[in-house]
């Protein structure tokens, strides 16, 4: 659901100071719109950020994954809260609003973001994707277990994919993984997660 904006839109000052600490709300071209999250759509959250920390653990490396965070780009109406952000503490020292409040503004600090799809697909499909690209977050995955986003993206007929977006010369290079397959990943190479595990007995 879309809720109410100024005709100008909604700063991403207002919107942190006002429901930067609301879960329900992100902030989408200067509109607040309400996330409304399933219960399978937390199940698929928290066996990925299980799994993934398993590889945070085994890599040793100084990542960490924030249990609240919001992405601001800079010079942009917008204030994502992605379902998952791997974050690099190291980086977190250039970061001007994370001393006072968990909000990420620069891209080299995120190192992956899934987003777990649901009726607001268009937003994970499009806003999102052009955002995190133009950031340069070297991973993005988009987790469609419902298979219900548009044809031109997850292709035809429709089914349950993920879509794992890696950084190539600036742009985002785009792997569908779908039943049966184990995803891959970059930045984790050991990491063990299959699509069966993401999908199976969720509705």
């Amino acid at each position: 659901m879309i809720l109410s904006a100024t005709k100008t839109g909604i700063s991403p000052e207002e919107f942190i100071a006002q429901y930067g600490d609301d879960e329900r709300y992100e902030l989408i071209d200067g509109e607040l719109i309400e996330m409304e999250p399933t219960g399978p759509h937390e199940q698929v959250v928290a066996l990925i950020s299980r799994k993934l920390n398993v590889e945070i653990d085994g890599l040793d490396v100084p990542y960490f994954i924030p249990h609240r965070c919001l992405i601001q780009p800079l010079g942009t109406f917008n204030a994502f809260r992605p379902d998952l952000v791997v974050l690099d503490e190291g980086e977190l020292i250039n970061e001007p609003l994370w001393a006072r409040e968990p909000v990420i503004t620069l891209g080299t600090t995120v190192k992956l973001v899934v987003e777990v799809v649901s009726t607001n697909w268009q937003n994970d499909y499009a806003r999102k994707y052009e955002d995190y690209e133009a950031l340069g977050i070297p991973e993005y995955w988009i987790v469609d277990y419902l298979g219900i986003g548009g044809k031109y993206f997850i292709g035809s007929p429709k089914q349950p994919t993920v879509t794992v977006c890696c950084m190539v010369n600036d742009q985002y290079q785009k792997v569908m993984f779908r039943r049966g397959d184990c995803l891959k990943s970059s930045l984790f190479p050991n990491l063990k997660l299959s699509t069966d595990q993401l999908f199976t007995g969720l509705r």
